[in-house]
């Protein structure tokens, strides 16, 4: 595997348009994903895997790339078209089954970063064993589909154990934090930040993006307030010593510094 942080901003590109190939790249997204899954066509489908196979190493921004689940009939043409190229990462959709991973990295000869994107209900049941397979450095949240999957609402409240137990699970098998879902509505940067500040605040990396005018929206979401960054310092600069203190009426110990000094790592420029 190649070195993999957990990108903030990643955008999807469905890879049957290769002439939007340039534009994402050149977007502000830190990851470009080129998709082969539900953004194309059953009819596009050979299009775009050999689009992508030819495109993805011209690209100057790290690309993902999401092929079609295991099971389908694009599935293993996809992995094939692709695992000649280096550097790139796999995003797996409709992960349920951990051997579904150990398949996929074999036939990459393990030298691939993959993403696990957990759909379903029977996803995030076996989400312990998926994270624990070979060639898996994190998780992702397909929202839309697991809501569909449970026949339950697309909102925060129903969706937040979900969401939680993505994040703590993966922490817990010492992988990337995770990345959140996409939000489907394109006419309010103010909505598509809200939610990104939602997943900020459940312990998130990133959010994924579906159009280029959402990437900075969710950029601003991630990155700490001045009041944030303000608070940050001061924590930090009062407690250079390690030791216990008191700022501003507030018990500073260990765990209240480490944050600090998280807020900080997230305020330096990219």
């Amino acid at each position: 595997m190649v070195s993999f942080l957990t990108p903030v901003a990643p955008l999807f590109v469905p890879g049957s348009r290769p002439e939007r190939f340039a534009k994402a790249d050149g977007s502000g997204a830190d990851t470009v994903i080129l998709d082969l899954e539900d953004a194309v066509a059953a009819s596009d489908k050979e299009q775009a895997r050999h689009a992508v196979a030819a495109h993805a190493a011209t690209l100057k921004s790290p690309v993902m790339v999401r092929v079609n689940a295991a099971g389908t009939p694009w599935h293993v043409a996809d992995i094939d078209a692709l695992r000649s190229l280096g550097g790139i990462s796999i995003m797996l959709p409709k992960a349920e089954q951990p051997g579904e991973i150990a398949s996929l990295a074999g036939r990459f000869g393990c030298h691939v970063n993959i993403i696990a994107l957990v759909e379903s209900a029977m996803g995030l049941a076996n989400l312990p064993e998926i994270l624990a397979a070979p060639g898996i450095v994190g998780a992702a949240f397909g929202s839309l589909d697991f809501a569909l999957d449970l026949g339950c609402a697309h909102d925060r409240l129903t969706l937040l154990a979900a969401r939680s137990e993505i994040v703590w699970r993966s922490r817990a098998a010492n992988r990337s934090a995770p990345i959140d879902g996409i939000t489907a509505d394109l006419t309010s940067p103010e909505v598509t930040e809200d939610d990104a500040r939602h997943a900020v605040k459940l312990g998130f990396g990133g959010k994924m993006a579906i159009h280029p005018k959402q990437i900075e929206p969710i950029r601003r979401a991630f990155r700490p307030s001045e009041m944030e960054i303000a608070w940050a310092a001061g924590i930090v600069a009062a407690a250079s010593s390690g030791e216990a203190v008191q700022v501003n009426g507030e018990m500073v110990d260990r765990p209240v510094i480490e944050r600090a000094r998280r807020i900080l790592c997230r305020s330096a420029p990219a």
